[in-house]
């Protein structure tokens, strides 16, 4: 990729700032911008980005979006950064303090707790320096982590081990959502290669990222997330769309995946 044409993609992509983007954006750190879930998705949504690493329930709830087939951000059990630090059992909790930062955790949350049959009331949280006095709260990204690594009192339920249970599939958090309006056709090409140069230069990924120590990097890059959108996973976002339907008052959009060729 020569020097005009990174800074071409550059303007037109945005990403999470969490370590398991590391490796979809591997080269392109300093032109990427950085923003909360959320954030990313209303700019995305706005036009501000030809693609963006989005939370697949953005794609989902708004039929803007191809997602490009081969890349995600998905767990086949235990995710380890998206979870319920509860103190009561779950059956005996009236509510859950949400992070509202990723809306696709808490649609998975609803998820499944409509699968055990459980309603409790869902509220906004954004105040990880109170989670520990929360009897239940749902964290996720980074600082999910750092709570797991912070004595608490909690049981922790993690969501992608959750989803597992229920359904014996790979669970897809995130994927890169290209706008139909997309005026570059060889932008899909473009993060193919991101994710491919990544994944070859992941032990100096997690040699040299500023996050956590080497040892809980490496376990979760290697062991918690997969980076590939293959057939699993799309079974995994089908079930996702056929229980999302099921608890969401929103329309709900057949996802559309877009080959780089």
């Amino acid at each position: 990729m020569d020097a005009s044409e990174t800074r071409r993609l550059a303007k037109r992509i945005g990403s999470v700032p969490y370590l398991n983007s590391a490796p979809l954006t591997y080269g392109m750190e300093s032109e990427t911008e950085f923003l909360l879930p959320s954030q990313l998705a209303k700019r995305l949504r706005a036009g501000e980005f030809d693609a963006g690493l989005v939370s697949l329930t953005e794609v989902l709830h708004h039929d803007l979006y191809d997602i490009l087939d081969g890349v995600a951000v998905a767990s086949d059990g235990p995710v380890k950064s998206v979870f319920i630090a509860h103190k009561k059992p779950l059956t005996d909790t009236e509510v859950i303090h949400c992070d509202t930062a990723s809306l696709c955790s808490v649609n998975l949350l609803k998820v499944i707790l409509a699968h055990h049959g459980l309603s409790p009331r869902l509220e906004p949280f954004g105040d990880y320096a109170r989670a520990a006095g929360q009897d239940a709260v749902l964290l996720i990204g980074n600082p999910g982590i750092e709570f797991l690594r912070q004595p608490h009192e909690h049981k922790i339920l993690d969501l992608g081990q959750a989803w597992q249970d229920v359904t014996g599939l790979p669970f897809v958090f995130a994927v890169w959502a290209i706008r139909r309006d997309c005026s570059d056709p060889a932008l899909g090409q473009k993060l193919l290669r991101i994710k491919r140069d990544g994944q070859a230069h992941l032990d100096e990924i997690i040699a040299n990222h500023n996050e956590f120590d080497v040892e809980l990097r490496s376990a979760y890059l290697r062991e918690h997330i997969r980076f590939d959108l293959g057939e699993p996973e799309k079974q995994g976002i089908a079930e996702f769309v056929r229980r999302l339907r099921a608890v969401s008052t929103d329309p709900v959009f057949d996802p559309r995946f877009t080959s780089a060729g």
